[in-house]
């Protein structure tokens, strides 16, 4: 009798310590998704055409985005985040961006702001919460200083699904 005690109370421990373990969360989903950006030239709008010297900074937090190498003359387009806590996010887009000898930003900037609306979706317990953006404006107006000509929004739901082609083409 004393095995069999024994032995039930091995399978017991056996089965409370299986049960207890859980499969890893590893979060293998996207995340929240980017705004893709696709300069076009404005003589001529189904080319694209690079932008030289592009720096593209968040207002309000003065760092160059770093989704894409810092003012690089050969991108057509470009990834930006866009902030999840927020119905807007402003960008400065500098054109031929470079540091004069006192370390200033030199270039030519215009401001862009992008409004939208979230909303919250839940992936997993391991991803946790992304946010989709639905109904993307700018109020851009182009003005005869501006580098950018113009402003299209191609696809109004910036989404995971449509993380894939442009939401938005500039002219220059």
């Amino acid at each position: 009798m004393n095995k069999f005690k024994f032995a039930f109370f091995i399978i017991v421990i056996g089965v409370g310590i299986f049960s207890a373990c859980e499969k890893d969360d590893i979060c293998v989903d996207d995340d929240t998704p980017q705004l893709i950006i696709r300069f076009y030239d404005a003589d001529n709008p189904t080319e694209l055409k690079v932008v030289p010297g592009l720096r593209v900074i968040g207002v309000g937090n003065g760092n160059p985005v770093d989704t894409f190498s810092d003012r690089t003359s050969t991108l057509d387009s470009i990834a930006i985040p866009l902030k999840t806590n927020d119905i807007s996010t402003q960008f400065s887009f500098i054109l031929n961006s470079a540091d004069d000898d006192n370390g200033a930003e030199t270039g030519t900037t215009d401001q862009l702001l992008f409004s939208y609306e979230t909303e919250e979706i839940f992936k997993s317990r391991a991803c946790g919460f992304v946010v989709n953006y639905d109904n993307l404006t700018t109020d851009f107006s182009p003005a005869t200083e501006n580098w950018i000509q113009s402003i299209e929004i191609v696809k109004p739901s910036v989404t995971i699904e449509e993380e894939v082609t442009a939401h938005v083409k500039i002219f220059h």
